[in-house]
């Protein structure tokens, strides 16, 4: 099953139960929102899950175009990508856990063909503020699917205040033996969706109120669950990465860890360009100029000469139809090539600034400290440029 066909199965199950597909919005939250990115599908719909109709109803199944900045550093191991499609479903004050948790099981298993003996949860196993989720857990009982209680790893928020709530993660297991353990002691589990029982805010203080209404949040990652569905070894090997597998390698010869960064950085570089953000040293901006400029780090620590131009037009206009983004390719590769231009001058400056006296002998922490802040060079271009 290819990830267009994926998607497809996945929005006709829940609009077949009463869903509503919603647009996916930008990677730009609205005005007045504290964070850079859309982190998740559920965060443009912050106001429904606090009470507010929409227009559309109480059942919604989405695609949403996310960006998770906290991943930039786990980015080229098999699970994690920086931009990424996240598909989702919700019930707003509509049905409860144990629905949303029964359909999840028959969509993996009937619909996608997951063997049910390859899958393991996790539940909410209470603390001093909220009891055991014990519907979800005999829902899974009544299942035959093991579950593993915990307490941290099954509560969900978006921060440290605002709405949140006790999930229940459905994960595969990847091994090449029989499954064993658990997921929480294995990581050959790996998690595929998280079914979330939105039911609280928490305050200022510490404390939790109840929400006006009793919602359902779920996502899965698109292109994890491609991979996994798809018997590939890491996300890297879905078919959204054929044209980067491809096309790539034979620009540049690069270790398999530094080719999954330069195609997960150029990626979510266009389709950050493609909403709208631009280069700069703050902001989202500044989250933009750290991807190019990670992965021209990693491009001139082999080879000086080679660079963003000769980055196929194909991978741009790949990516932007994949993230339904109607942008000329061509400007997005010329904003590219802009800040590979900003970096070059960037890296004579760097050169002058490494020939003085101070930085002759070997490199301290406090150098690469200094050097970062005050002048912009990565740690690892620095080292690059003048080993210690």
């Amino acid at each position: 099953m290819n990830t267009d066909q994926l998607v497809r199965t996945f929005t006709e199950y829940y609009e077949e139960r009463g869903h509503r597909r919603i647009t996916g919005s930008t990677l730009l939250p609205p005005p007045g929102d504290p964070v850079l990115f859309t982190t998740s599908g559920m965060h443009p719909l912050t106001p429904h899950l606090e009470g507010r109709p929409h227009p559309l109803g109480r059942r919604l199944v989405n695609v949403q175009r996310c960006l998770r900045t906290t991943d930039l550093d786990e980015v080229g191991d098999p699970t994690h990508l920086t931009v990424f499609e996240m598909l989702g479903t919700w019930s707003l004050g509509d049905y409860e856990g144990p629905q949303s948790l029964d359909w999840g099981y028959g969509l993996l298993t009937d619909g996608f063909g997951i063997d049910p003996g390859l899958l393991h949860v996790t539940v909410f196993g209470g603390d001093d503020q909220v009891g055991p989720d014990t519907s979800s857990l005999e829902l899974w009982q009544d299942l035959g699917v093991p579950a593993e209680l915990t307490v941290e790893d099954n509560w969900w928020s978006n921060g440290p205040t605002g709405p949140c709530g006790p999930d229940s993660e459905i994960f595969l297991w990847t091994g090449d033996t029989p499954p064993r353990s658990t997921p929480t002691r294995d990581d050959r589990w790996v998690e595929v969706w998280n079914h979330v029982m939105m039911r609280h805010r928490r305050l200022d203080d510490g404390t939790l109120v109840p929400l006006p209404q009793r919602n359902i949040d779920t996502g899965l990652g698109l292109e994890r669950l491609s991979s996994l569905l798809q018997g590939r070894s890491s996300v890297f090997g879905s078919d959204v990465f054929d044209p980067w597998r491809r096309l790539v390698p034979p620009l540049w010869q690069l270790d398999e860890p530094s080719l999954r960064l330069v195609c997960d950085h150029l990626r979510s570089a266009i389709v950050v360009i493609g909403d709208g953000v631009r280069p700069s040293n703050t902001g989202r901006g500044y989250v933009l100029r750290r991807l190019v400029r990670r992965v021209l780090t990693v491009l001139r620590q082999g080879d000086p000469q080679r660079g963003l131009g000769d980055l196929p037009v194909e991978l741009v206009r790949h990516t932007l139809d994949r993230f339904r983004q109607d942008v000329d390719p061509q400007s997005v590769r010329q904003v590219l090539l802009d800040e590979e231009h900003r970096f070059g001058r960037l890296l004579d400056r760097g050169r002058q600034v490494l020939s003085r006296p101070r930085f002759r002998g070997p490199l301290t922490e406090d150098d690469l400290h200094y050097l970062h802040d005050t002048h912009g060079l990565p740690r690892e271009l620095v080292l690059d440029l003048r080993p210690q």
